[in-house]
């Protein structure tokens, strides 16, 4: 088995990872990502002891234990560009021997699981709701870089999702990848279902216009529309398709949840999406307490 050169993966003199600047040692089975920084200690005080508190750059966290379960809260920062970092980051933890440098014989999977916010894309979603992803859907193109393989459902989504959406070509190729039914099957009760888009920026790749104009003005009301089957887009973020993709392809299991901060149907937004992330952040330790 080839050894991997220390400019691949990068090692620091404490022998952790370099960006998120984590020891094999001190990362949990779980791993809870959280974009917001400030959101790693909102998770953290549900854990019943803290025994790994890290930050280096925009990566901080913390590993505990709730009901002796233990667990690392992650922020990744935003945008799939980061999730590039943070995922492949995790794996290396996991499933490279530090000492040797080599891809270990015996793979681990983590659960990651994605706790934010985003926009919901239909009327029935509303303001401070919760979306588990059935699917991460990307246009940001993170996936394009590797090797992967889609399967004929998969191949048909994004050729009917092309169409309809008339994006192909002016921003590379949408990828799709379902999320682990083996989570999302715990996250039913109090979550809508469907298909979370991922984009590569919040204002024109969402959609957005304040002073520049769009290619795709009509880009909302197309991913509102389209169906495929039973399956519908809920709503888009920054972050899932690329934590779906990666991790898909790496063996693990992955899950997004989001507090519904914005409809962009309606025009609203949360008066408190705050509590809204507070009360997503609640359920979820209920969840990963009686059912993970």
């Amino acid at each position: 088995m080839s050894r991997i050169a220390e400019s691949e993966l990068i090692i620091n003199d404490r022998g952790a990872v370099y960006h998120i600047d984590l020891r094999p040692d001190e990362l949990g089975d779980t791993v809870i990502t959280v974009g917001d920084p400030d959101r790693v200690k909102e998770v953290s005080k549900y854990f019943d002891k803290i025994e790994v508190k890290r930050q280096h750059r925009e990566f901080i966290s913390h590993t505990g234990y709730i009901n002796k379960k233990r667990i690392t809260v992650l922020s990744s920062g935003i945008g799939p560009d980061n999730i590039d970092i943070v995922i492949n980051e995790l794996d290396a933890l996991v499933n490279i021997d530090f000492e040797t440098r080599e891809i270990k014989k015996q793979l681990k999977p983590l659960n990651i699981i994605r706790i934010g916010t985003s926009g919901s894309l239909q009327s029935d979603i509303p303001v401070d709701s919760f979306v588990a992803s059935t699917h991460g859907l990307g246009i940001d193109n993170l996936l394009n870089f590797y090797r992967y393989e889609q399967n004929d459902e998969e191949q048909q989504l994004i050729h009917s999702f092309v169409t309809h959406t008339q994006i192909h070509g002016q921003i590379g190729h949408p990828y799709i990848t379902s999320g682990a039914g083996s989570l999302i099957k715990h996250f039913v009760k109090d979550f809508h279902h469907g298909i979370t888009v991922t984009c590569p920026g919040f204002y024109g790749p969402q959609g957005r216009i304040l002073r520049l104009g769009i290619r795709n003005p009509d880009l909302i009301n197309r991913l509102t529309d389209f169906r495929f089957g039973q399956h519908r887009i809920t709503n888009f973020e920054m972050e899932t398709s690329a934590i779906y993709g990666l991790g898909k392809l790496l063996g693990h299991n992955c899950l997004a949840v989001n507090a519904i901060v914005a409809n962009r149907i309606k025009k609203e937004f949360s008066k408190d999406g705050k509590a809204a992330v507070e009360n997503l952040i609640k359920k979820f330790v209920q969840i990963f307490s009686e059912s993970i």
